[in-house]
């Protein structure tokens, strides 16, 4: 799996895009040489990511999520080993709970392999029937969240979510023309996935 990427903005200019690491950095130095609010986004789903910039860049880096693959090299192993749960972890499977009605777990329970093969095997048929639907939706997602924290008070916003949702990229683009460049600039980029996703 690739890294996930991240983009800054300092009010409507884009000020960093890349790894956590690379746009925390630049974020630390933003925050210190100029005023002004700064949003950091997981560059494709538009989540809003908090960075804790208080102290020098060696102490921001350092207190980034260790979920990332950035996580700092030096950071220490933990002192003991993590408990292993249910499930089979070399192979990344995970135990979670969920929940069905009776007659699906006696539906589940007759298939071969038990109910986490047929689980497993309904997932992977869904993810290859709906795919695609599925990547254009969260792609929508992004770019309606994105729009929504930094063009909610621009103008056309309205019409521009319509248009988004609507599956009509030639009026998003027009609606978003006057919005301020790196802010539309990205909004499409997000939009254009959901658009050309086929």
């Amino acid at each position: 799996m690739s890294q996930p990427m991240y983009i800054a903005f300092q009010g409507d200019q884009r000020i960093a895009e890349g790894d956590l690491r690379t746009v925390a950095r630049l974020v630390k130095q933003a925050a210190d040489t100029a005023d002004g609010a700064i949003l950091v986004f997981n560059a494709q789903t538009s989540q809003p990511i908090e960075i804790d910039l208080r102290g020098k860049v060696e102490d921001v880096l350092s207190r980034l999520p260790s979920t990332s693959s950035a996580a700092p090299a030096d950071a220490e192993e933990p002192s003991e080993a993590p408990r292993r749960g249910p499930g089979r972890p070399k192979l990344g499977v995970v135990a979670r709970e969920i929940t069905l009605l009776p007659r699906h777990w006696d539906w589940l329970a007759m298939q071969p392999g038990g109910a986490s093969v047929a689980i497993r095997k309904l997932v992977e048929d869904a993810r290859k029937v709906h795919g695609a639907r599925d990547r254009k939706r969260s792609a929508r997602e992004a770019a309606y969240r994105f729009a929504s924290v930094m063009a909610g008070n621009r103008p056309h916003y309205e019409d521009a979510i319509r248009a988004l949702f609507a599956d009509d990229q030639a009026r998003f683009a027009q609606l978003t023309d006057t919005w301020p460049v790196d802010v539309r600039d990205h909004a499409r980029r997000l939009s254009d996935q959901a658009f050309n996703e086929s």
